[in-house]
């Protein structure tokens, strides 16, 4: 049987690093969630059943963010006990937070992949998944010093 992987993570570059490791998909029972906005719609197209999607939210708009990022909490429990991952990969950002949290809290593993655009300077995400990852991988060896505990992977892009 094969195990379950949750590949998560906002829209955007975010989301195009973690579908850099779509060739892991066949190895595993997967599924992807990230933000629906108009470049991941198409997604579905793809991958079907094994994608879902959070609302998309931005704190520029910081009254309806608070509200969005609330019913994200909401949907990702839901999203969780449905899908009951074993493991959950994300490259961040905040629609992953909840998501890795909630999975820490109910025995899943978490592996945290560092964003490629950052080199000298810690993500937000980053700061919050680094003491409850279990593997923390960057993709610039300087960011070693920043994250010793971390994991140099090297880039993810192929």
């Amino acid at each position: 049987m094969k195990k379950k992987v949750l590949f998560i993570s906002s829209t955007g570059g975010h989301l195009n690093e973690l579908l850099q490791l779509s060739c892991l998909f066949e190895k595993y029972e997967y599924h992807i969630i990230t933000e629906k906005d108009k470049s991941s719609k198409a997604l579905k197209i793809k991958y079907g059943d094994k994608i879902s999607y959070l609302p998309y939210g931005t704190r520029s708009k910081l009254l309806t963010y608070i509200f969005k990022y609330f019913y994200l909490c909401l949907k990702t429990i839901y999203y969780y006990l449905k899908l009951r991952p074993e493991v959950i990969i994300t490259t961040g950002t905040h629609t992953a937070g909840p998501m890795c949290y909630l999975g820490k809290i109910f025995g899943s593993k978490i592996i945290y992949i560092e964003t490629y655009a950052n080199r000298n300077k810690k993500t937000a995400t980053g700061r919050l998944i680094y003491p409850i990852a279990d593997l923390f991988i960057v993709q610039w060896e300087e960011m070693l010093k920043l994250y010793p505990k971390a994991v140099y992977g090297g880039s993810i892009y192929k």
